[in-house]
């Protein structure tokens, strides 16, 4: 459900996952199923299921049948599955599995919990939770992209949890592309300026307003330049917002022609844009708790001790009076020795591989996810 037109992290993960078992693995065929305009091939190994977009949702779509996505995923004839949601393509992913007797992973990218009570209140909390945990609890492996996520998970019953990180695509993502005076001039910005930017989704729980909130207590030369997380923001002399970014090189280009990066959810589930900013040399300041804290730490930025505005106000001003060049160095090794998406990739094949063991299939390997 969360690959979409400007959907983030998620579609980013599929599609470079895709891109390596192309290069890497071509014996292992790669199908992504996903909601959309109509039910059919949609492009290479990309199968769409006709579903109502979401009102106010960004192009976003709401799958409604299970048996449809079920019998979809069955036509497919896959090996291993891979469900990237608990809702409806994650219940068609296990009736399929069952149906085929195949192995079914769950992909948690998601809190489920935490997102219904942001959204809806407390009183969906508990009942989110608990239907979050019963599904996830029918995959035959679970799939965390971070400890902090494998640990929600087993605070809700879920057992065994295999922790996987994403990654990132250090040759797109790299200093070299940066144009600080570039980027500057074109935003109309004074070259003292110290900029900061924000890349995402303009969802509730990226935190976008604490954002504004701090950048506005700093004043002076600091400025926020949010990307494609702008729409419906309050205005501010102290923000300047793009339009979602399709290109990929001019994405990359404006992540490393920032000073900093600025993240303010600490219920993030892992945060593949902060490592874009790390291969690009651009220091992060983020919240010390969930995924993001798992990323960063002061050699590769400035770890904020909560997501108020004071607190990531404080943290900001803390990295400016660092030695940015040193931190940026120090973010483009952590991205270069650590989180390449061969390692996630690699991972990923190993689990699938165990997982298909004793039902060896005569045809090269197949999965959807």
């Amino acid at each position: 459900m969360m690959y979409a037109p400007r959907s983030g992290g998620v579609k980013r993960y599929l599609l470079a996952k895709r891109d390596w078992l192309r290069s890497h693995r071509p014996d292992v065929g790669h199908t992504i199923v996903a909601p959309g305009r109509r039910t059919g091939q949609a492009g290479p190994g990309l199968v769409t299921i006709a579903a109502a977009r979401l009102p106010f949702g960004d192009g976003y779509r709401m799958p409604a049948s299970v048996t449809r996505w079920a019998d979809m995923i069955t036509l497919l004839e896959p090996d291993v599955i891979e469900a990237g949601d608990v809702f409806v393509p994650g219940l068609a992913a296990l009736e399929a599995g069952q149906r085929a007797g195949r192995p079914v992973v769950g992909f948690c990218h998601t809190d489920a919990a935490a997102l219904a009570a942001l959204h809806l209140g407390e009183w969906a909390r508990a009942p989110a939770r608990r239907q979050w945990a019963e599904t996830f609890a029918r995959f035959d492996r679970v799939i965390a992209p971070s400890r902090h996520m494998a640990g929600r998970l087993a605070a809700a019953g879920v057992d065994d949890v295999a922790v996987q990180p994403l990654g990132v695509d250090i040759e797109l993502f790299h200093p070299d592309r940066g144009d600080r005076a570039g980027l500057l001039r074109q935003l109309g910005l004074a070259a003292d300026t110290r900029l900061l930017t924000f890349i995402g989704r303009p969802a509730r729980e990226k935190n976008i307003e604490a954002m504004i909130t701090a950048v506005e207590r700093l004043g002076g030369s600091y400025r926020l330049l949010l990307v494609g997380a702008g729409k419906d923001a309050r205005a501010s002399d102290r923000v300047i917002s793009l339009d979602y970014e399709a290109d990929a090189p001019a994405l990359a280009r404006l992540v490393a022609s920032a000073d900093a990066f600025l993240h303010a959810n600490e219920n993030e589930p892992f945060g593949l844009a902060v490592l874009e900013a790390l291969a690009s040399g651009t220091p992060v300041v983020g919240p010390r708790n969930g995924g993001v804290g798992e990323l960063i730490d002061e050699r590769v930025g400035q770890p904020a001790e909560g997501v108020t505005p004071v607190a990531l106000a404080e943290a900001i001003e803390a990295l400016f009076a660092r030695d940015l060049d040193a931190v940026s160095a120090a973010a483009r090794r952590r991205a270069e020795t650590r989180h390449g998406w061969a390692a996630t990739f690699q991972g990923l094949m190993r689990l699938y591989g165990e997982m298909v063991q004793g039902t060896e299939p005569a045809r090269p390997l197949a999965m959807s996810a």
